[in-house]
């Protein structure tokens, strides 16, 4: 291979699976790397930020231009996530998707994604990979590594909210981190999904005692020492799950994946709060400027809104990289409640695809493709 000859691998999802995209212990390891690489600050995502979750691409309600898509409810939308992370990924890449609630009804996932993993010196392009299950174990993988830090070791009972994908991910690594559970509950909206879920959970961990479904949020919080928020939702904070402190059993954990609500003063008295990178979360207040909250649906949102009325200072809220490296102190009581904030980053998505892309070179799997044996204008 001459040097300016540039090949890259495509890995279809098949691919994926063979290249270890679905093993849930070692995508936590790399995204606890991930974390300290956002502690130390050893990476860059977009915007003049350097910290902005992505580029998204939203649709009119109306257009004159009869071709041009239309917002025909929550999630249309296209994004960009570009990132480069250091430490042992030293990657650039960007994670592509488009989303439609609408593609349900064909038979496909609301959203579509693929990461491509570049070089971060000339740009040339290494792999293009199938990356919904990519997504959907680092979206998983970031709960569990905060359950490794901060949930009791004899954490016995976890509740999901939302039996979806994030659902399934989130409890994979919540058992793989919290060995001691023995019981599941989970609530959702539909009699269908959740019969599925169920299914799908008695399957596949045939070793958990009991596995039931709840019908409010008050049945899934009382009695659980972790509960994972991986359900769907928009930007009405009215329509998210609700939390009472009273109904939290003291040494909870509830991580936030997706959106539920807490009034600021219960969280204050009652709560430690914890993110994942703080750097993101002051990111999403430049982008959406106060209240935060609801324009962007995570709960540590809700967080910079606190520091914004005075109600806690930003030293209240913590980074899950300052607990790992001892900066700032974890668990230091069997009864503190945690709340902590999942936002989600592509700097995992790039992370997770530079072990799967290894795997696969090392085993000999995927397509390689050939941009061009030499460049025709240069």
């Amino acid at each position: 291979m001459s040097d300016v000859e540039i090949d890259f691998l495509f890995l279809s999802e098949e691919d994926m699976i063979k290249a270890g995209v679905k093993n849930m212990p070692a995508c936590i390891e790399a995204m606890e790397e991930v974390v300290k690489c956002l502690n130390k600050g050893d990476y860059v995502m977009g915007g003049e930020n350097h910290n902005s979750h992505g580029s998204q691409v939203s649709f009119p309600v109306s257009s004159p231009f009869p071709n041009m898509p239309k917002d025909e409810g929550d999630d249309r939308r296209f994004m960009a996530m570009p990132a480069y992370i250091g430490g042992i990924f030293d990657l650039m890449g960007m994670k592509w998707y488009g989303s439609n609630m609408a593609n349900k009804e064909k038979g496909l996932p609301r959203s579509i994604l693929t990461v491509m993993l570049n070089d971060k010196d000339t740009g040339a392009p290494l792999c293009l990979m199938s990356a919904n299950l990519l997504s959907a174990y680092r979206t998983g993988a970031i709960p569990g590594v905060g359950a490794k830090y901060l949930v009791r070791k004899d954490a016995s009972v976890c509740g999901i909210c939302g039996p979806g994908v994030m659902g399934k991910t989130s409890l994979e690594a919540i058992l793989s981190t919290c060995p001691n559970i023995d019981t599941v509950k989970v609530k959702g909206r539909s009699k269908a999904s959740l019969e599925k879920f169920i299914g799908y959970v008695k399957e596949t961990y045939p070793k958990l005692k009991e596995v039931q479904a709840v019908d409010t949020v008050e049945a899934l919080i009382r009695d659980s020492d972790v509960i994972s928020f991986a359900n769907s939702g928009g930007t009405n904070p009215a329509s998210y799950p609700f939390v009472k402190s009273e109904w939290i059993k003291p040494g909870a954990v509830i991580i936030g994946v997706s959106c539920f609500d807490m009034d600021s003063i219960d969280m204050r008295e009652h709560c430690t709060l914890v993110v994942d990178n703080m750097r993101l979360y002051e990111a999403w207040e430049e982008e959406f400027p106060y209240p935060s909250f609801g324009a962007n649906n995570i709960i540590g949102s809700k967080f910079t809104d606190m520091v914004h009325d005075g109600i806690i200072s930003r030293d209240d809220i913590y980074d899950l990289g300052d607990i790992i490296s001892g900066v700032k102190p974890g668990r230091v009581s069997d009864e503190q409640i945690f709340i902590y904030s999942v936002g989600g980053m592509p700097v995992e998505d790039v992370a997770w695809g530079k072990v799967c892309y290894d795997n696969a070179k090392k085993m000999g799997i995927g397509t390689k493709l050939r941009l061009w044996e030499k460049p025709d204008m240069y």
